[in-house]
């Protein structure tokens, strides 16, 4: 696994096969009041898009945060923990409804989670635009 920090369009292998391994994350956001606001959630990194994706509730309020910030979207962090070894992906999030994007995060999740999330009609994709990336083994 590689150091931090890490080039996250362009991880090394381990990296790269650290995020594909089942774990719960953590998605922060912060609150109005600038404090922050940590979840657990699934996530899945795409390096080649330069993307990590969280799906939820348009209604939750990691979404809440998020469409908030407006068009420009707000900056997050998602992060893993494995015994010593650990991520951290950071960037921009935004809030997608469109059902291309809300189906491939799906696609994604149940790949990476090797499960179907239930039904939901209200779901969004957070999708974030990835600009910082670090880690260790």
């Amino acid at each position: 696994m590689a150091s931090y920090p890490v080039d996250p369009r362009q991880p090394d292998a381990a990296y790269l096969s650290f995020w594909r391994e089942r774990h719960l994350c953590t998605l922060t956001t912060l609150r109005p009041d600038g404090s922050p606001h940590v979840v657990p959630v699934g996530v899945t990194y795409d390096p080649e898009a330069g993307l990590a994706r969280v799906i939820t509730d348009k209604s939750s309020r990691k979404a809440v945060h998020v469409l908030a910030a407006g068009p420009d979207g707000v900056r997050v962090a998602v992060c893993q923990v494995d015994g010593r070894r650990w991520a951290t992906l950071e960037g921009r999030a935004r809030v997608s409804t469109d059902p291309a994007h809300v189906a491939e995060a799906v696609r994604r999740y149940t790949e990476r989670y090797e499960r179907v999330p239930s039904p939901n009609p209200s779901r969004v994709a957070i999708e974030i635009e990835l600009t910082a990336a670090m880690g260790r083994g």
